[in-house]
């Protein structure tokens, strides 16, 4: 699903227009990344939560030359699921799995 089908599905789920989805979905993308930003975590309960990490400096290669290169330390975004979120997915492939349907 991309940004367009997303804001599609909101759009139906919400009964409102598709611009007023689109609209709520980027202020909440842009809500998100500005607490990032400030390094805050943010949590939605059931869905998961979105922090910032510290990534530690560390040594790499060249795949071409095989130099030895610093890849300097970096903050990178992180989001990890929600248990609601863990379970629905698993219930889902459960249920295909005990369906007697081949993959």
């Amino acid at each position: 699903m991309n940004k367009e089908e997303l804001i599609k599905a909101i759009s139906t789920k919400a009964k409102v227009s598709q611009k007023e989805a689109g609209e709520c979905l980027n202020a909440t993308i842009e809500a998100i990344s500005q607490a990032l930003a400030r390094g805050h975590k943010v949590t939605l309960v059931g869905f998961g939560t979105f922090q910032v990490r510290q990534r530690a400096a560390r040594e790499g290669r060249n795949p071409r030359t095989g130099a030895v290169l610093k890849i300097p330390a970096k903050k990178s975004p992180v989001w990890t699921a929600g248990k609601n979120l863990k379970e629905r997915i698993e219930g889902k492939r459960k249920q295909l799995a005990g369906s007697g349907r081949g993959r």
